[in-house]
């Protein structure tokens, strides 16, 4: 995970995790319509705030009262679509999930566009990232490559974050809460330690929940009471110096 440095020790997501506890931020979501709930609920556990309006008349508004944004393409209708540019424009750092990229040709030239507009975080999974047919890091965006073994890189530095469980594949909407955790820590950090931060909570939440689920029913509220119950302890990633 990177060697300490002599001078500047590498920041733990400990640290960041109670950062974010005291600044409670607030992260307006616009996520797909089958993600809006777990992840208000996601945000809520690990002490941040949501809010989820979709229409294009007062997201600016919404956007500029919060702290960070998510742009999440996962239902891509008319409404949330227009939404996007008023939402970006409000100047808030933000993370874009190019959820389903590979579902359409549509998807993928939208997720270009967005990535020119200078997103911190693009949070997405393999499949999204060939349907964009680029490397991860390519895009100069610090890129949060979900999977079995998470991959942290901007093109220079990377971290892998090992932990989690096959449970978490189980359940809708777990990717998407992550984006939005992870424009939490946008708050208290910069891109790429937001991005480990994010991905360090999730695995050790997952984890904890799977040691005492019994399937995906029971897995998903204890995945939130191991979010609220995260201590810094449990978060022993190191993110690597610059």
């Amino acid at each position: 995970m990177g060697r300490r440095s002599a001078e500047r020790p590498a920041t733990r997501p400990g640290d960041l995790l109670e950062a974010l506890r005291a600044r409670a931020p607030s992260v307006h979501c616009l996520t797909n319509r089958a993600a809006d709930v777990f992840t208000a609920d996601c945000l809520l556990a690990l002490g941040a705030r949501p809010s989820l309006t979709a229409n294009p008349r007062d997201v600016a508004d919404f956007t500029r009262a919060a702290d960070a944004l998510l742009v999440n393409l996962g239902t891509l209708d008319s409404e949330r679509e227009a939404a996007i540019a008023p939402a970006i424009g409000a100047g808030r750092p933000w993370v874009l999930d190019p959820a389903h990229a590979e579902g359409s040709p549509r998807r993928v030239a939208l997720t270009a566009e967005l990535l020119e507009k200078g997103p911190a975080i693009l949070r997405l999974n393999a499949r999204e990232l060939a349907a964009l047919g680029r490397e991860a890091g390519e895009t100069g965006t610090v890129t949060l490559l979900s999977g079995a073994r998470d991959l942290i890189t901007d093109g220079t530095r990377s971290a892998h974050v090992t932990s989690g469980t096959p449970m978490m594949d189980r359940l809708t909407a777990m990717g998407c809460a992550m984006g939005a955790v992870a424009a939490a820590f946008l708050t208290v950090a910069p891109a790429f330690g937001a991005a480990v931060a994010a991905a360090a909570v999730f695995g050790a939440a997952g984890e904890k929940a799977a040691a005492v689920a019994r399937g995906p029913g029971s897995f998903r509220p204890a995945f939130l009471d191991a979010l609220y119950g995260l201590s810094p302890a449990d978060l022993e990633t190191e993110i690597p110096d610059a």
